[in-house]
């Protein structure tokens, strides 16, 4: 894994194809802030609201991931190309996450969807891959998708190891100067061990590594250690993601819309370890929680006001 240093100021990031490819490295310089996440759309819109001063500096001026699904953008690869494309013209990465497996969220329902059929999604990450082309990017593939097993069939689970290995080997061969991480749940969920076999029956010796904590709010330190007795289960070098976006104040148990959580640290980055906002602060885990009106990925204000004071 070819890391030099990545931060969100000026120092300088090479990106390479994944483990084993051919590699072709691309210099950029920090991470892409994309003016049209949801935090930064409702400031926007809401310019005199007495929140959106708070919102534009916490959450909206930060980088973080742009989430792709089956139903987030009516041309897929028309949107992840402008996307890429606005970040390598401002010489940022871009972080995307892969997010339409079938049966998505099956066992937990709240982000219940996803394709319709194997093929569709196979049709559907090479469109992904496609866009992104030679651009340098990092992706976050299918969150949920390892630790989500305990209400599928054998066949199910054998489906989606498959559709894993063709998306990484799809972007490794579209998408070369991309790092992809597999999802690889958290550290209250799955064993390392298991985790570490579901990864490789996932494909992750063909991408850059694996994510923790997309999405949760269990602490940093917490989640490194999970990741690395990951790596150490896997007995092949690989790199990780932590995704911070809302552990400032750690974990209590519960993944939906908690209360008492706050913003975790900023998108920075080391040689070893990625740590990223990965969720979007303010976006709805879905109707639990302190907001049971509010369906999963929609932005609230309030749940952003919320994590920004620690409430």
């Amino acid at each position: 894994m070819a890391v030099q240093l990545l931060s969100t100021g000026t120092t300088s990031m090479a990106l390479a194809g994944p483990v084993n490819a051919t590699r072709q490295s691309v210099t950029v310089s920090g991470l892409y802030v994309d003016p049209q996440l949801p935090a930064a759309r409702w400031v926007a819109a809401h310019p005199t609201d007495k929140r959106a001063a708070a919102i534009r500096t916490a959450i909206g001026n930060q980088p973080m991931a742009h989430w792709f699904t089956g139903t987030s953008d009516p041309d897929l690869g028309k949107a992840v190309t402008k996307y890429t494309r606005s970040a390598q013209i401002a010489g940022k990465t871009p972080v995307l996450v892969a997010y339409n497996l079938p049966g998505r969220d099956a066992c937990g329902a709240e982000s219940a969807g996803g394709a319709a059929s194997a093929a569709v999604y196979r049709k559907w990450i090479a469109t992904f891959a496609a866009a992104i082309g030679a651009r340098p990017a990092i992706v976050v593939l299918e969150p949920d998708s390892l630790g989500d097993f305990s209400c599928l069939s054998a066949a199910q689970i054998s489906t989606r190891l498959a559709l894993l290995n063709a998306a990484v080997r799809t972007l490794a061969e579209k998408a070369p100067n991309t790092w992809t991480y597999i999802d690889a749940g958290h550290a209250d969920w799955t064993g390392p061990a298991t985790m570490a076999d579901r990864l490789l029956s996932a494909g992750v010796a063909r991408a850059h590594g694996f994510a923790v904590n997309v999405s949760n709010f269990i602490g940093t330190a917490d989640s490194r250690r999970y990741a690395e007795q990951v790596k150490a289960a896997l007995h092949r070098p690989a790199g990780y993601v932590i995704d911070t976006s809302r552990n400032g104040n750690g974990g209590n148990g519960q993944w939906c819309n908690p209360a008492g959580r706050k913003l975790g640290k900023r998108s920075t980055a080391n040689p070893a370890a990625l740590e990223l906002w990965i969720a979007n602060p303010g976006n709805s885990d879905g109707r639990c929680g302190v907001a049971p009106a509010i369906k999963a990925g929609v932005f609230s204000p309030a749940l952003a006001q919320r994590l920004i004071s620690g409430g």
